[in-house]
């Protein structure tokens, strides 16, 4: 047998109900009213990737074979400015932009704003300091490609587009003035045979590699990433260095 509520009942429980859930609710906030950060969120805004972090997104795969490569045929000619390197075509060769950037007390060849004379390089590779003349003995400081062109072949460089691979051989990323001879022991190393004698440049030596590798889509060897670990492991925290950070970018003026 069904059983009716008194008249009225149901209209009260159901406006009883509404107003329960109204008073749930979340109000409703005041027009134009400031939005409220969630509290303890971190602000990653000012954040830059380390190297560390950029090394472990790197592929790692066995080097390529080197059948094929060849400096001038692969990579241009050598310090050339009609590359689309960055700071290419400024009317100044690759090696005179990197002297320029790289070097301090520069004087320039009579009637030139590119060609350096002479200046003094403080050499990051062996921390000593070098006296750049123009001349029989300008090899003393020499233009290091941090990812050595040989070695890049090997790593993915085979398989870019011509202007890629010129891009790479003048980009003031994979760029350092450095001693001559330092540069000569490294040949065409990478990480796993050979680091820099001066040890508190091995981290920005090994931050700037994974940059190049990271920017041209270059893969590592197994030796090279565990050289690049072990460096890092002692400066966890080191930037990865871009195209406008401090000793990469080329002067404007």
């Amino acid at each position: 047998m069904n059983h009716r509520p008194p008249p009225g009942t149901l209209l009260a429980t159901l406006t009883l109900a509404a107003a329960a859930l109204a008073g749930c609710a979340a109000p409703t906030p005041e027009p134009n009213a400031p939005s409220r950060p969630v509290a303890d969120a971190p602000d990653t805004s000012g954040e830059r990737t380390s190297a560390l972090q950029s090394l472990q997104s790197l592929p790692v795969k066995s080097p390529a074979p080197q059948s094929g490569y060849d400096r001038h045929a692969r990579f241009g000619t050598a310090w050339s400015d009609t590359t689309a390197a960055p700071g290419s075509q400024n009317s100044c060769d690759t090696r005179n932009d990197i002297l320029g950037r790289d070097l301090t007390e520069i004087t320039y060849s009579r009637g030139s704003t590119c060609t350096i004379a002479s200046g003094r390089l403080k050499d990051p590779y062996t921390a000593t300091t070098i006296d750049f003349v123009r001349g029989p003995r300008s090899a003393t400081v020499q233009i290091d490609h941090v990812v050595a062109l040989s070695a890049s072949w090997k790593t993915g460089a085979a398989h870019l587009p011509q202007a890629r691979r010129e891009a790479l051989a003048n980009d003031p990323l994979n760029l350092i003035a450095s001693s001559g001879p330092a540069n000569q022991r490294k040949s065409d190393s990478d990480a796993a045979g050979w680091l820099p004698a001066n040890k508190t440049f091995q981290c920005p030596y090994v931050a700037r590699q994974i940059a190049v590798k990271a920017k041209y889509r270059l893969w590592v060897t197994a030796p090279e990433r565990d050289a690049m670990n072990r460096v890092l492991e002692t400066c966890p925290g080191q930037p990865l260095p871009t195209d406008t950070s401090a000793g990469v970018i080329l002067p404007t003026s």
